[in-house]
């Protein structure tokens, strides 16, 4: 167990999956709260909104219109943040070798970056959220998912016959599939969602995007570089396959687990209600999950998402996103890839209180207040049914 003693002094904790280091202080929870406070979360949204560009059968922002889909729709985003064909872009060095300039390129550096970005509807139901659907509604969010990771592997990927196989035992989306990138074969795929107005997301319609691109962003980059230098100093063993063995000998930060999966509030958590979700066996991609941790992983996520929303009985607003196998990565990268899903909620004491990064966190490293442990507890308590189930 934790000694104790951390609970009431301010310390440091190390974050062994990307080698960052963060302050706790949790004296801090006794501290008044006089700001900013959000807005309670109020979900009186009709099943279908004829003004939404996600429900089924509306026009989208671009004029495409949508098809009458019952569980997920994917397409390309119509506002995309990367594109597949753009002017080529080529740092220029000057002849002359002048030194301003040689300092300039050394100190002003830009790449290209080309990619395709998705939005994937969870639902038809305007009104629904991950926390209100079963694990069963949530299987084929996942099967698409793996449907669209498969299609992106390069023709050498390590988990290309995993692909396959996977792509074999999953149906076929009857509402369509997205067509890959066929210019280039791109590096990473990040499949994330922004849940809530105080994310940021601008539709309340249940989504998340995939955006493909041809560069190994930097949290994920960060992650596979940590896992690859504890894989080569420690004769083969694999840093989450290590973390999750600490985790359920310890327990006290373990929210909820089933065969496949654990749920925790991770020793080097920044967001109060931070969660991480990790395969308990060496699974590197979604493509490497079999139908039974499909389910699993289903059910890791229903949890996750409702007792968030029973925490504070709204509906919790969160960042969450997938970290895997690169599309294109060597055999090293591959093998030492350990498939886990993030969740960043920013809520702190109550539906209308949250936590900011700003300041010190800013200027200095990352801080929280309430401890890992307190935020397991409390998770750990938000079990059972929905809270809003017995309000309707």
């Amino acid at each position: 167990m934790t000694d104790k003693v951390l609970d009431d002094i301010s310390h440091r904790r190390y974050n062994p999956l990307n080698g960052s280091w963060l302050l706790v202080s949790p004296h801090r929870t006794k501290r008044p709260w006089q700001g900013q406070q959000e807005a309670p979360a109020l979900n009186k949204l009709p099943e279908y909104d004829p003004q939404c560009y996600l429900c089924p059968g509306n026009k989208r922002a671009q004029g495409d219109s949508n098809p009458h889909y019952k569980n997920t729709f994917a397409f390309v985003n119509d506002y995309s943040a990367v594109k597949e064909e753009q002017q080529e872009y080529h740092p220029q060095k000057d002849a002359a070798g002048d030194g301003d300039d040689d300092i300039a390129s050394l100190l002003l550096q830009a790449q290209p970056a080309t990619g395709r970005c998705y939005v994937l509807t969870f639902s038809a139901k305007h009104d629904t959220t991950l926390a209100d659907m079963s694990a069963t509604e949530i299987i084929p969010v996942i099967e698409t998912w793996t449907r669209i990771y498969a299609s992106h592997l390069s023709a050498s990927h390590p988990l290309r016959d995993a692909a396959a196989r996977s792509l074999s035992e999953i149906p076929p989306n009857p509402d369509g599939e997205v067509e890959p990138a066929k210019k280039q074969q791109l590096r990473y795929m990040q499949i994330f969602e922004n849940k809530g107005a105080a994310m940021g997301c601008s539709n309340p319609h249940p989504h998340c995007q995939i955006w493909t691109t041809s560069t190994l962003p930097e949290e994920p980059g960060k992650e596979l570089a940590q896992m690859t230098k504890y894989h080569r100093e420690h004769k083969g063993r694999h840093l989450l396959e290590d973390y999750v063995k600490v985790e359920m000998a310890k327990g006290e930060r373990v929210v909820w687990q089933n065969d496949g999966f654990l749920v925790v509030c991770p020793w080097w958590a920044i967001w109060p209600f931070e969660v991480l979700v990790i395969a308990k066996r060496h699974v590197r991609a979604l493509v490497e999950l079999t139908s039974e941790e499909r389910l699993q992983f289903a059910e890791a996520v229903q949890e996750v998402t409702r007792r968030y929303d029973n925490l504070f009985e709204t509906n919790f607003p969160y960042s969450s996103g997938i970290h895997q196998a690169p599309l294109d990565c060597t055999e090293e990268e591959a093998e030492t890839s350990w498939f886990h899903m993030h969740f960043y909620p920013p809520l702190l004491r109550s539906a209308t209180v949250r936590k900011f990064l700003v300041g010190y966190e800013l200027m200095a490293e990352p801080q929280r207040d309430i401890t890992p442990e307190q935020a397991a507890a409390r998770l750990r308590d938000c079990g059972g049914e929905l809270y809003r189930k017995s309000l309707q």
